[in-house]
């Protein structure tokens, strides 16, 4: 084995780590592979003898990778994420093994990521990076330009966004599922009173359809959120529901003759829905990897 295909075998035992760090940053899936790929391309280029911890290493450099893309998404002005829901991760839910269990410890909710996606790029990484990952300040201050003391504080801001804007999941699988299957056969009766009583009262219920549907809608409160009931109930009429983990929440893949008609993440908190993300755009939907969910 020759030493680059030596460290091809080391770097391919970070990845899974690498994509955790750059999905979480950028919130797309294709997104964060390039940053993996680019990380790569800088250690096959670099003298990796002196690179004593290489995956403290790899970590910063797709760090600060992510964050060049961040910052370039925001100067070209080009669709901000904030307008739209970011990718989803969905698996089965009866799977089990290494994979399934590895991906379940590094799953996040879709509504922690929208608000990370309302931070700045130098909030999102100190956060990311520290909070996340356990990075300590000193190595995420070069990253950022700042000194430890600032990237604290960048993290601090961080922080306080995300306790005020996520709620936290109830940690069971099965109440979660439990929740969520007594809101379908509510929406699927058009029951308002129950679906009402399902839902937090301060739900927020994000629906993105793409561009072509008017971009990512948000509806906020028990009331306006049940009101949808109608919505939900045409839906299903003629949709086959297939129950599936969505970034880690017991979530929903919904087709109509077979194809892919949408994707939804049930956040359960204190034994209530308090947010529902539904992603039913078709592009997006198409170039997702649903191969978790075959037998």
């Amino acid at each position: 084995m020759t030493t680059h295909d030596a460290l091809a075998v080391r770097f391919e035992g970070h990845r899974p780590h690498l994509r955790a760090v750059a999905y979480r940053m950028l919130g797309s899936l294709s997104e964060a592979e390039d940053a993996v790929q680019e990380s790569w391309l800088r250690l096959a280029r670099s003298d990796s003898a002196d690179v004593g911890n290489l995956g403290g290493w790899l970590t910063t450099v797709v760090g600060r990778i992510c964050l060049d893309m961040l910052r370039a998404r925001r100067s070209r002005r080009e669709e901000s994420l904030e307008d739209r829901l970011p990718d989803p991760v969905i698996s089965r839910e009866d799977a089990t093994g290494p994979e399934q269990e590895a991906l379940l410890a590094d799953s996040v909710g879709l509504a922690l990521l929208v608000v990370l996606e309302s931070l700045t790029p130098a909030e999102r990484l100190a956060f990311v990076l520290h909070d996340m990952f356990g990075l300590p300040f000193e190595q995420i201050a070069p990253i950022v330009d700042r000194s430890a003391a600032t990237a604290k504080k960048l993290a601090s801001r961080a922080r306080q966004r995300v306790r005020g804007g996520t709620p936290n999941p109830d940690p069971d699988r099965a109440d979660q599922r439990r929740v969520v299957d007594a809101f379908l056969s509510a929406a699927r009766g058009g029951d308002f009173a129950a679906l009402v009583s399902i839902l937090d009262p301060d739900v927020v219920l994000r629906a993105d359809g793409g561009v072509l549907a008017g971009g990512l809608k948000v509806i906020r409160g028990a009331a306006d959120v049940a009101g949808q009931a109608a919505t939900f109930r045409r839906m299903a009429g003629g949709t086959t529901t297939r129950p599936a983990l969505v970034n880690g929440l017991a979530g929903l893949v919904n087709t109509v003759d077979g194809r892919l008609f949408s994707i939804m993440s049930f956040t359960v908190s204190g034994g209530r829905i308090a947010a529902i993300d539904i992603l039913s755009d078709r592009d997006r939907l198409a170039r997702l990897d649903l191969t978790r969910l075959e037998p």
